[in-house]
């Protein structure tokens, strides 16, 4: 597993829909591997006003997953 936090000062997961952040500038996108398997998506690092985050779309971009087949454990272990 990645150390984002090394990376970043926060981290999020966005819900359906938040596929662009305004005013946001991609640094950025990492795979990340897990004990439970690969998150919904790549995690993206970017620089929104100044901060450092990590966003994770919650579904995949496109909305790839139902909620019933998140798998939720490395969504937030990758984010981790």
């Amino acid at each position: 597993m990645g150390g984002l936090m090394n990376k970043t000062e926060i981290a999020f997961i966005g819900g359906s829909g938040l596929y662009e952040i305004e005013g946001a500038e991609l640094i950025e996108e990492i795979n990340i591997d897990t004990p439970w398997g690969k998150p919904a998506d790549k995690i993206s690092i970017m620089n929104i006003d100044g901060v450092t985050a990590a966003f994770l779309p919650r579904h995949g971009k496109g909305h790839l997953f139902p909620p019933h087949q998140l798998n939720f454990r490395a969504n937030i272990a990758a984010l981790k």
